[in-house]
C-alpha cells in the first residue's frame, strides 16, 4: 500500500454544537465518543477549529465516502471525502520453470494484483530479443526452437510503486548436433588428437568407433576425453595402424548423429631430403641480370660454397 496511515479533518467553528464522523451510515465518532469497534480508527483532535480522525493501517476494504457531519444553530452540514486507498503491484501468480522439446507449444502465466490494476508484460531475456514478447498475463508460444530458450521475465507495474519482476526459466530440449568434425594429419610417432564437437540439450555423450568396433577407454596408447560439448580421441604415439576413417558419434534422449574423422599420415622432410635441396640449390648457377661472363659465374660459385658450408655442419649434426 502507498499509505498505512491516513487523516482526515473537517474545519469547524465556535457555533458547532455536535460532530460527528461516519463512514456510509455507520458511525465512527461523535464528539470525543467512539462508536465503531475497529481498533485502527483514532481520534485525533477534536478542537473549536477542527475535527480529524485518523485510520491506521488502511486496507482495501476502507475505500469509500467518509463524511463528516456538523450541527450548527440547528442547522446541520456535511462535507464529504472518498478515499481510493492504492496498492503496489503484486504477482501472486507464475508458472514454474520448464523444460520441453523443441517443436512443442508452451503456455506461460503471471497473474497480478494491485490497485489500479497492474499491466502485466513479458519479455525473453536474450541478446536477440527486442521489445516485448507478450503485453498480456499469458505468454503463448508455438512450436518453440532451441534460440528461444532462457529467461523469460514477467512485470507488473501500475505507477504506485516501482514494478516488481519474476522469472521462468524455459530449456528448449533437442537432438544432437556435431558442429565440427575435421580430420588430422600427424606423423608417425607424435602425439594426434581427433575432435568432434556437438551442441545439444541435454548435453551428448559421445562414442568413438573404428571400422564398427567401438573404441573404449583404456586402450593402450589411446584415450577419450568428454566433455558436455566436445569429446576428444588422443593417440600418444601414432603408429601406422591408427591412420584410417573413425566416426563420431553423439546422441542423447532425442536421437543421435554420427561424423566421419580421418586421422592421416603426414610425411616429415628427411635430413638426407633436406641435404639433397642444398645440393640442388647451390650447384645450379643463378642465371640473373649482368651473369655473362665467366668472372661472374666463379664468383657466383665461391659464394655459394660460402653459404653451403653451415647447411652441410647443420646436417652431420642432425645426423649423430
Amino acid at each position: 500500500m502507498m499509505k498505512t496511515h491516513l487523516g482526515t479533518w473537517c474545519t469547524i467553528d465556535n457555533r458547532v454544537t455536535r460532530v460527528a464522523w461516519l463512514n456510509r451510515s455507520t458511525i465512527l465518532y461523535a464528539g470525543n465518543d467512539k462508536w465503531c469497534l475497529d481498533p485502527r480508527v483514532v481520534l485525533l483532535s477534536n478542537t473549536q477549529t477542527q475535527y480529524s480522525i485518523e485510520i491506521q493501517n488502511v486496507d482495501v476494504y476502507d475505500e469509500g465516502p467518509y463524511t463528516c457531519s456538523v450541527q450548527t444553530d440547528n442547522h446541520p452540514k456535511t462535507s464529504r471525502v472518498h478515499l481510493i486507498v492504492q496498492v503496489s503491484p503484486k504477482i501472486v501468480e507464475i508458472s514454474s520453470d520448464i523444460s520441453i522439446n523443441e517443436g512443442n507449444n508452451i503456455s506461460l502465466t503471471c497473474i497480478a494484483t494491485g490497485r489500479p490494476e497492474p499491466t502485466v508484460t513479458w519479455r525473453h531475456i536474450s541478446p536477440k530479443a527486442v521489445g516485448f514478447v507478450s503485453e498480456d498475463e499469458y505468454l503463448e508460444i508455438q512450436g518453440i526452437t532451441r534460440e528461444q530458450s532462457g529467461d523469460y521475465e514477467c512485470s507488473a507495474s501500475n505507477d504506485v510503486a516501482a514494478p516488481v519482476v519474476r522469472r521462468v526459466k524455459v530449456t528448449v530440449n533437442y537432438p544432437p548436433y556435431i558442429s565440427e568434425a575435421k580430420g588430422t594429419g600427424v606423423p608417425v610417432g607424435q602425439k594426434g588428437t581427433l575432435q568432434c564437437e556437438a551442441s545439444a540439450v541435454p548435453s551428448a555423450e559421445f562414442q568413438w568407433y573404428k571400422d564398427d568396433k567401438r573404441l573404449v577407454e583404456g586402450k593402450k596408447g589411446v584415450k577419450v576425453e568428454n566433455r558436455p560439448f566436445l569429446s576428444k580421441l588422443i593417440f600418444f604415439n601414432v603408429s601406422e595402424h591408427d591412420y584410417g576413417n573413425y566416426t563420431c558419434v553423439a546422441s542423447n534422449k532425442l536421437g543421435h548423429t554420427n561424423a566421419s574423422i580421418t586421422l592421416f599420415e603426414l610425411n616429415e622432410p628427411t635430413s638426407s631430403t633436406l641435404l639433397q635441396e642444398v645440393k640442388t640449390t647451390a650447384l645450379t648457377p643463378w642465371k640473373g641480370p649482368g651473369a655473362v661472363s665467366e668472372v661472374n659465374n666463379g664468383t657466383s660459385r665461391r659464394a655459394g660454397c660460402i653459404w653451403l658450408l653451415p647447411l652441410l655442419v647443420l646436417h652431420l649434426l642432425l645426423k649423430f
